[in-house]
């Protein structure tokens, strides 16, 4: 258990993409349905890869004030944007196309053991998101995948995005909690040392096959938290849920 107390706990706050639900399958999936319904062929998971890999750049960018507050949905299609101008298939993405390529972030499968996991964490617990998606993105995502969040915080209501400290402190002040009281549950290590830089107790969450088979997601080894579990609902045993 190390020195966190769950006594001390009131809120679990959940990171989603990667952690809660599994976005290179659920990307990769609903890209190459629309990229062959435009007569394109697309190595559907190096797409996902691709555009994930500008996710972080693109929100440094809005933290840095190098550009004004734009949601993720803003960013995904910017992103998208120049992904396909890069690979000299823009025009066979028409806007409707390239919308419902954003709105693939929207419904994502959830790793098998979220929703039992989640569930028994809420006995104990407030449980909620802490995302970098939007509040619609969100809404749409927990309720297509059948998660059972008490709530929803989205860095969309900081007006600022993890890692910066503000989008971890929302959560305590909207739940009206001490940041402390607040465990941020994770597989990124960049999550996990922003949400401590902030105060909050933290978990991380081991997902191996998060970036996809071959590819390396980040490990234990290479992170400091004051918990590590496999799953949510090794979390759920480990805090007595």
């Amino acid at each position: 258990m190390g020195k966190l107390d769950p006594a001390s706990i009131r809120v679990v706050a959940c990171d989603i993409f990667g952690t809660t639900v599994d976005w290179r399958t659920g990307v990769a999936d609903q890209a190459a349905r629309i990229a062959a319904g435009h007569g394109v062929g697309l190595d559907a998971g190096a797409f996902a890869d691709a555009w994930r890999e500008r996710y972080l750049p693109s929100l440094r960018r809005v933290n840095r004030g190098e550009r004004d507050w734009a949601g993720l949905d803003t960013l995904h299609r910017e992103s998208l944007d120049d992904l396909l101008a890069e690979r000299g298939v823009a025009g066979a993405f028409d806007d409707a196309a390239r919308r419902s390529l954003v709105h693939a972030w929207h419904r994502l499968p959830a790793w098998d053991d979220a929703a039992p996991g989640l569930a028994r964490l809420r006995r104990r617990f407030v449980v909620t998101t802490l995302s970098n998606g939007g509040f619609a993105l969100l809404t749409t995502l927990v309720k297509a995948a059948g998660l059972p969040f008490d709530c929803i915080v989205s860095a969309e209501l900081a007006r600022a995005y993890k890692p910066a400290p503000r989008a971890y402190l929302t959560v305590a002040e909207l739940l009206d909690v001490e940041p402390a009281q607040v465990l941020l549950v994770a597989a990124h290590r960049w999550d996990v040392d922003g949400a401590r830089e902030a105060g909050l107790a933290t978990a991380f969450l081991e997902r191996p096959l998060e970036k996809g088979p071959g590819r390396t997601a980040d490990r234990a080894a290479d992170v400091t938290a004051d918990l590590t579990v496999t799953g949510f609902d090794h979390l759920a045993d480990v805090l007595g849920c």
